[in-house]
């Protein structure tokens, strides 16, 4: 059987994660931390000897990627799959000001409610249904290669809690996984049947740049 492994990588510290914004579709780069965060990523993952490389099309995700692309000579293969959730009327706002502007959204938010279309957005189901499908496809067409994904922290709990069968169609509300800035989750299958947990949210190659911080990061 051939194994395949995959990582699921948070894209560094944004300007919007700095100001404690939601950041959703929006274009925002990453912060000065956040670069540094990309770079120490990349080095890494280079001992990882990662085939392809995937990432969400927004801004924030691609300059994390970028780094390791030009590390290995490997393009970075933009997926409109892999965008975080669309947060419709929470987008740019600041958790306070969402909490007071649109209650109900907020506290579906917060809540995990599985289901909830928010405002101009979109559900927690209707994520993972995009995010599952481009996932599966990537995965037997790269079946026995090392994966590389860079994505966003809605995106990474919920692949990460359907690897793991712990959510199906007939989910409400959910467990909340973190995921710090250019935090790595490792995963291994052998077949599809067959998928190992092997690290989650791993921070360490971040020590020096956030020091304590690197697991709780914004």
């Amino acid at each position: 059987m051939k194994l395949t492994r995959l990582f699921l990588i948070r894209h560094g510290q944004s300007e919007k994660n700095a100001e404690r914004r939601f950041g959703g579709h929006s274009a925002t780069p990453l912060s000065p931390l956040g670069r540094k965060q990309a770079l120490a990523t990349a080095r890494a993952l280079h001992k990882e000897r990662i085939d392809v490389i995937f990432s969400s099309d927004l801004l924030r995700a691609v300059q994390t990627a970028e780094p390791l692309s030009e590390l290995i000579n490997i393009p970075v293969n933009k997926k409109v799959a892999f965008r975080e959730r669309d947060v419709g009327v929470l987008e740019g706002l600041t958790f306070e000001e969402a909490s007071v502007k649109y209650p109900r959204d907020y506290q579906a938010l917060m809540s995990r409610d599985f289901k909830y279309v928010i405002t101009n957005g979109e559900s927690y189901a209707q994520l993972l249904k995009r995010v599952r499908d481009e996932l599966e496809k990537i995965l037997k067409e790269y079946e026995g290669k090392n994966i590389a994904i860079f994505s966003h922290t809605g995106v990474i709990c919920f692949t990460s809690l359907y690897l793991l069968g712990a959510i199906n169609e007939h989910t409400t509300n959910t467990a909340w996984l973190v995921t710090s800035n250019c935090g790595i989750c490792r995963f291994e299958f052998r077949g599809r049947e067959n998928v190992r947990l092997l690290a989650f949210n791993d921070t360490r190659h971040l020590e020096k740049i956030t020091g304590n911080d690197a697991f709780t990061s914004a």
